[in-house]
């Protein structure tokens, strides 16, 4: 069973960071992407980063760009978002999520429950 465990987020103040980590288990999956994304009350789901087992590709939002990184150790199956420069238009519940076929988008296949974030002003 695939699982996805996000931990990492917290109450911060604008222009403040955190690195959120989203620890995947359970499949043996040869090539796969995992991806960030973050859904805010009475706002659409929007795909925040993204990478690929092999890093060949990275995604990045261009409403983060700049100021988020994404990264991952494949041998603990983990995957960061380091958050910079934190805004409060970044407030929201941030989700991990796997494609099994390595796409970076909307829909992921598998996801876990999220951590929040809240950046006060």
């Amino acid at each position: 069973e695939v699982q996805l465990q996000a931990s990492g987020g917290g109450l911060v103040q604008a222009g403040g960071s955190l690195r959120l980590s989203c620890a995947a288990s359970g499949f043996s999956f040869r090539n796969y992407a995992i991806g960030w994304f973050r859904q805010a009350p009475g706002k659409e789901r929007e795909g925040v980063a993204c990478i690929r087992r092999d890093s060949s590709k990275k995604f990045i939002a261009e409403s983060v760009k700049g100021r988020f990184t994404i990264s991952s150790d494949n041998a603990k199956r983990t995957v960061y978002l380091q958050m910079n420069s934190l805004k409060p238009e970044d407030t929201a519940v941030y989700y991990c999520g796997l494609d099994p076929s390595a796409w970076c988008g909307l829909p992921y296949d598998y996801s876990g429950q999220g951590t929040q974030v809240t950046v006060s002003s």
